[in-house]
């Protein structure tokens, strides 16, 4: 395959033939994406399946520089306090020309009866064919009602929150990281009009996700590189790209879960918020699902086909009904038999990979909304999708127990790391104990600056880099991205656990930069963590107690293959390596 089409596209003239282009400037990555692939399904068998929203204007690069200049904020490319950032880019002022075009902007919307807006970022760097800068900028939402003034404020918000998320700390540190010129970047806007429907003043859309056309952490041998994923989420799609519990579908092998099939693991594992826009109160909200099953029964006839019902007391999953709903019980995104009674949705989507990737000359990265009654599939952004570097098959050596610090048996890529000399732990009992998740991060974002240079091993509770603080360490990229492999572990007693969300965000940065990942079910066959070394084990502790250094020399093996992860000690020439059985 090669990309040498999508690379000379004219993304612009698309914009500016339809009177979508605002400025003279670039259109950044994400535009050109969606742009391209409109023009892939406009030439394919696809054309009136697939749409895209029904409106997507652009505000160019070059109007974002001429905020900078106007306003004196172009010496921020070198500026590093973010804290100062911020406060002087919320001191710049849109011109009165740019008010202007922002007004008849919205006037367009007008005739789509005013949805709401999403305000998305689509920088030069953003979506490039070889890095994807995934979740390192911000979108935003405007729910777009009441009166003008009150829309064109919303509107100028979320343009202003994009453009300075040019400069924060996770985008800065990704293009360091990537050798990329800060002064090299610039920022476009996509203002799009959000695909959804009213119901009683919350919009959303049902069933929203992402899809992938090669899979490079699988979960199991079963599961090939070149199958596919579909990630799926009930309502605004943020649930699928923020390890948020979207339901993952491997396209040749949908009914595998990854993280297991007991009702248990399943409930751990499903989506019970989701997100919504009120039209009411104007605002974007997270809804708790048990909160809102009255208004869901009156407006989705088909809720047994994504909603099961857990019972705790006996630990068994329900098929959903009205009459059951009266119990009480825990209603949970779980997608039972999807795979079946939406045939054609996973028909179509295999459709649209393959017409993508001969489209691109790439593998694709894609986000979709789609409503099951009407079969209306929507198209929000195709981009390239990023490599990661899997080795060839590594062989596991046989280790004595006691070296043994971490062992997993699931998601595991071909890796391996020698001689890594440090192992930062978040203690789940610590993190408890000492309820602060941001003062975590912070503990664990400046271990990370220090260590710049070093390999280490980072290991702690939950899902990290999870919105929801009960359920992992709400971290971000610029906290991490030194790091050479990350171990999520499970604490069962304050209901931690690994989520094996191949293709959020997360994992696309982790992708980029080719960190190692092994996730830990403590207790379950296959699995292992060493707590009594680590509590015995001398350690220095970092700015919270819960975080803690450990100086050793630690080897990672990982085997796809056999689904074999290892981290363990040694002393330097421990271990020869081994790959396709030679040493």
């Amino acid at each position: 395959m090669t990309a040498g089409r999508f690379l000379a596209y004219d993304a612009e003239n698309y914009y500016r033939q339809r009177g979508w282009l605002l400025g003279l400037g670039k259109c950044g990555g994400k535009a050109k994406g969606l742009a391209f692939a409109h023009t892939v399904l406009f030439e394919s068998e696809l054309a009136k399946k697939v749409e895209l929203p029904a409106l997507s204007h652009v505000i160019s690069t070059e109007i974002f520089e001429d905020f900078l200049n106007a306003n004196g904020l172009s010496d921020l490319y070198g500026e590093e306090d973010w804290d100062v950032t911020r406060e002087r880019f919320s001191r710049g002022v849109f011109s009165d020309a740019l008010k202007r075009d922002l007004v008849r902007m919205l006037r367009d919307f007008e005739v789509l009866g005013n949805p709401p807006l999403v305000v998305r970022s689509s920088s030069l760097m953003e979506d490039s064919v070889d890095l994807a800068f995934a979740g390192k900028y911000d979108s935003f939402f405007s729910a777009n009602v009441r009166d003008m003034d009150w829309r064109m404020a919303k509107l100028e918000e979320c343009i202003r929150a994009v453009w300075i998320s040019t400069f924060n700390p996770s985008a800065r540190k990704y293009r360091a990281k990537h050798g990329k010129t800060h002064r090299d970047e610039s920022m476009a806007v996509i203002v799009q009009s959000m695909v959804g429907k009213d119901r009683h003043n919350l919009y959303y859309p049902k069933l929203a996700g992402t899809i992938f056309s090669r899979i490079f952490r699988r979960p199991s041998p079963r599961i090939q590189k070149e199958d596919g994923l579909m990630c799926i989420c009930f309502g605004i799609g943020t649930r699928a790209v923020d390890r948020g519990a979207a339901r993952s579908f491997y396209l040749t092998n949908p009914a595998l879960r990854p993280s297991g099939n007991s009702p248990e693991r399943i409930a751990g594992s499903s989506q019970e918020f989701f997100d919504y826009i009120d039209r009411e109160e104007g605002t974007f909200k997270t809804g708790f699902m048990r909160d809102w099953m009255t208004s869901f029964t009156n407006n989705h006839r088909d809720l047994d086909q994504y909603i099961e019902l857990y019972d705790e007391d006996s630990n068994t999953l329900l098929p959903f009904s009205v009459h059951s709903m009266m119990s009480g019980l825990r209603p949970l995104v779980t997608f039972p038999n999807f795979h079946r009674t939406q045939t054609y949705l996973f028909d179509l989507v295999r459709d649209l990979i393959r017409t993508m990737e001969e489209g691109l000359g790439l593998p694709v990265d894609m986000e979709f909304t789609y409503d099951t009654s009407s079969r209306d599939f929507r198209l929000v952004q195709m981009r390239p999708l990023t490599h990661f570097q899997e080795m060839s098959r590594v062989v596991v050596p046989e280790v004595p127990q006691d070296k043994v610090v971490f062992r997993g048996d699931r998601m595991v890529s071909n890796g391996r790391l020698r001689n890594i000399p440090c192992l930062v732990y978040v203690d789940p009992v610590k993190y408890m104990d000492h309820w602060d998740p941001g003062g975590v991060a912070r503990a664990v974002g400046r271990l990370n600056d220090s260590l710049r240079g070093t390999r280490y091993i980072l290991a702690g509770p939950g899902r990290w880099g999870s919105r929801n603080p009960a359920i992992g360490v709400p971290i971000q990229y610029a906290d991490i991205y030194n790091c050479s492999c990350l171990v999520e572990l499970s604490a069962p007693q304050f209901n931690f656990s690994p989520e094996l969300s191949y293709g959020s965000h997360f994992f696309l940065d982790m992708d980029s930069d080719n960190i190692l990942y092994l996730p830990v079910f403590s207790g379950e066959n296959g699995n292992f963590c060493a707590w009594d070394w680590l509590e015995e084990a001398e350690y220095e502790t970092g700015e919270h107690p819960s975080v803690r250094i450990y100086r050793d020399n630690f080897f990672v093996f990982l085997d796809g293959e056999s689904e074999n992860g290892l981290v363990c000690r040694g002393g330097p020439r421990d271990y020869a390596w081994r790959q396709n059985g030679t040493v």
